[in-house]
């Protein structure tokens, strides 16, 4: 029973997270959503690991759409088996406060701009848009990483 009721609980965060990238309202987003949807619900793959869960879920090979319906299952059994899961909150701070050269507790965004696109598995443009959406303070116009960590944004325990 437990786990049917996970099961339910994890649909509705997938179909949540799903259908904010939905822009046709026709229950299929573009494969190049795929990474930031999973990184919404807790995960955080790598590249390839992003692509190897497209090609369990693509219509065909000439679509470069993903339909709700394939990818509802393939997630689930991520979340279930809590497959990508992000790096500890410590690890986390550390990294963020290495960043903080000069220990303000945040990060302006072209400073976290910069090193999200130069270094290790640079991310796109329209990638760190998404995140910067999400994630900026819009009053002072920063990123306070502690505050993000201390919300458990990056938790995978959904």
């Amino acid at each position: 029973m437990a786990a049917r009721w996970q099961n339910t609980d994890f649909h509705k965060k997938i179909k949540t997270a799903f259908k904010a990238f939905d822009t046709k309202g026709n229950n299929t987003v573009d494969h190049r959503e795929i990474g930031t949807i999973m990184f919404s619900l807790g995960c955080f793959p790598s590249q390839a690991e992003v692509h190897d869960v497209i090609a369990q879920v693509e219509e065909d090979d000439t679509s470069a759409y993903i339909s709700l319906e394939k990818f509802l299952p393939v997630m689930t059994k991520v979340l279930l088996e809590k497959k990508f899961p992000p790096t500890q909150e410590d690890k986390l701070l550390q990294a963020f406060e290495v960043l903080d050269k000069k220990k303000k507790g945040y990060l302006e965004k072209e400073e976290l701009t910069k090193y999200m696109m130069q270094e290790g598995e640079a991310f796109t443009q329209k990638e760190m848009d998404e995140m910067l959406t999400a994630f900026t303070d819009q009053t002072n116009n920063v990123i306070h990483y502690k505050d993000l960590i201390d919300q458990h944004i990056f938790d995978s325990d959904l």
